[in-house]
C-alpha cells in the first residue's frame, strides 16, 4: 500500500467510526421516540422502521450506477447531506407524515453510505490489505455503535422531547462532520485482482452483473447469511428469548452487549486466523458456528434448565453470532470487491447491499412471529439455514478462481515474478 492510499484509508476509517457513533445515538431509541415520546403510536413506529427498509430498496439499484459513473466520493457526500437533513428533521418532526418523510431521507442516506464507503475502501487497498481494511471497518462500526448507544442512553429522557431532539441533532452533526472529513480524501486507483471472468468485465449493467455466476451465488449466500443472523437479532431471536427462555430485558441487553464485545475483542485475533485460509471455507465455518449458536439457543428456551443456565446460554448464543460476524467481515466484503471487474466495484457493492436490505426486511417478518410462538420450529428452521450457509459456501468455492478464494496467492505470484525478473537482469 502506498503512502497516499494509507492516508486515504485512515480518513475513511475515521469516517466509518463517526457515522457509526452517530447512528448509535438514535437507532436503539427510534421506536420509543416515535411511539411514546411523540405519542404517534406503535403503528407509526412500525411504519418508520419499514420506511427505512423501503427507502434503501428504492435507492440502492441507482446508487451502484451513480458510483460507477461519478465515483464513490460525490455519491457519499450526497448521501451524508441527505442523511443529516433526515436526522435533524426526525428530531423536529411532530406529525406522522413528517416523521415518515424524515425517516425516508435518513434511510436512503444511510443505505447509500454503505456501498460508497465500501468502494472507497476497495480503491484505497490492495488484494493483500483488503481483508484487514474491511475487518478494521467492521471493528470501528461496532465500537462506534456501542459507544454511541451507551452515551445516548444517558442523554435521553422519555419525559422530554428536547432530549431526543438533541440526540438527532448530534447524529446530523456526525454526518456533516463525516462529510467534511471525507471531502479531504484523495482516492488513488489501486491495482485489483485481474482474473475475473472476461464475460463480466464489460462496462456495467445489472444484466452483466447477473451474468457473473460466482457473484450470483455469493448474493444468494449473502441473503441467507443476513436472513439467518442479522435479520433475527432484534426480532425473532429476542422474541424467542423473552417468550421461550424467560429472558429479562436487562439480560437481552447483556446478550446484545456480548455480541458487540465479542466482535471488538476477537476481530483482529480472528483476522490472523482467516487471512491465510480459503474464503469459502471460512464462510462454511461460520455456518457451523452459527449452527452451534442455534443449538445453544434451543437449550436456552427448550432445555428446561434453571433460569440462570437459560440466561447464560442465551447470552452465549449472541456471543457465538459475534464470533461468526468477526470471521465474515474480512471475508465477504473483500470477495465482493475481487469479483467485480475493474471500475465496477460500486455496482457490485450496491447489489450486495441490496441483497442485505432484502434479507433484513424479510428476516424479521418471518422470524418475529415464529420466535414469539413457534419456539421449536423456529430454532430448527434457523439451524437448518445455518447448515445451509456451509453447503452454499462450499459450492461457491468451486466457482471461485484460486486467487479469489486465496487472495494471498496474488501477492506471492508478484514476489516470484519480481524475483525472476531480478535474476534475469543479473544473468544478462
Amino acid at each position: 500500500m502506498t503512502r497516499a492510499m494509507g492516508a486515504a484509508m485512515r480518513r475513511i476509517h475515521v469516517g466509518n467510526a463517526l457515522s457509526a457513533f452517530g447512528l448509535g445515538f438514535t437507532v436503539p431509541y427510534l421506536y420509543v421516540y416515535v411511539a411514546q415520546v411523540r405519542g404517534l403510536g406503535a403503528m407509526t413506529a412500525g411504519l418508520v422502521l419499514a420506511v427505512f427498509a423501503v427507502a434503501a430498496l428504492i435507492v440502492l439499484p441507482f446508487a451502484g450506477r451513480a458510483i460507477v459513473r461519478r465515483g464513490p466520493l460525490p455519491v457519499l457526500l450526497t448521501a451524508l447531506v441527505t442523511a443529516a437533513i433526515g436526522a435533524l428533521s426526525l428530531g423536529l418532526a411532530g406529525s406522522g407524515a413528517t416523521v415518515l418523510a424524515a425517516a425516508a431521507l435518513l434511510g436512503a442516506g444511510q443505505a447509500v453510505m454503505q456501498p460508497a464507503l465500501a468502494t472507497m475502501i476497495v480503491d484505497c487497498s490492495t488484494a493483500e490489505t483488503r481483508s484487514r481494511a474491511f475487518a478494521t471497518q467492521f471493528f470501528l462500526q461496532n465500537l462506534g455503535l456501542g459507544v454511541g448507544g451507551l452515551i445516548g442512553g444517558h442523554l435521553v429522557d422519555t419525559t422530554r422531547v428536547s432530549s431526543f431532539t438533541v440526540l438527532f441533532a448530534i447524529e446530523a452533526a456526525m454526518f456533516l462532520l463525516l462529510a467534511v472529513v471525507m471531502s479531504t480524501v484523495r482516492i488513488p486507483h489501486s491495482p485489483r485482482i485481474g482474473d475475473t471472468p472476461a464475460s463480466s468485465s464489460a462496462k456495467g449493467s445489472w444484466k452483466q452483473l447477473l451474468g457473473n455466476r460466482a457473484m450470483v451465488q455469493l448474493s444468494v449466500l449473502g441473503f441467507v447469511l443476513f436472513f439467518a443472523c442479522y435479520g433475527q437479532f432484534e426480532s425473532g431471536l429476542s422474541a424467542y428469548g423473552v417468550e421461550a427462555a424467560g429472558i429479562s430485558t436487562s439480560a437481552l441487553g447483556s446478550a446484545l452487549a456480548a455480541n458487540t464485545l465479542m466482535i471488538v475483542v476477537a476481530q483482529f485475533a480472528v483476522l490472523k486466523f482467516v487471512e491465510r485460509r480459503r474464503r469459502s471455507r471460512v464462510i462454511a465455518g461460520v455456518g457451523l458456528i452459527w449452527a452451534v449458536a442455534w443449538v445453544t439457543a434451543g437449550y436456552a428456551g427448550l432445555g428446561h434448565g434453571s433460569q440462570e443456565m437459560a440466561t447464560a446460554a442465551f447470552v452465549s448464543t449472541y456471543a457465538l453470532f459475534g464470533l461468526g460476524e468477526a470471521m465474515l467481515s474480512p471475508t465477504v466484503a473483500p470477495l465482493v470487491a475481487d469479483l467485480a471487474p475493474t471500475g465496477m466495484a460500486g455496482q457490485y457493492n450496491s447489489a450486495f447491499a441490496l441483497v442485505k436490505q432484502l434479507a433484513l426486511a424479510v428476516g424479521p417478518a418471518v422470524g418475529g412471529p415464529m420466535g414469539a410462538s413457534l419456539h421449536a420450529p423456529y430454532v430448527v428452521t434457523f439451524l437448518l439455514f445455518s447448515l445451509g450457509i456451509s453447503v452454499l459456501a462450499v459450492r461457491l468455492g468451486k466457482r471461485l478462481t484460486d486467487v479469489q478464494d486465496r487472495p494471498w496467492l496474488a501477492a506471492r505470484s508478484r514476489v516470484v515474478a519480481r524475483g525472476g525478473a531480478t535474476s534475469e537482469s543479473v544473468s544478462a
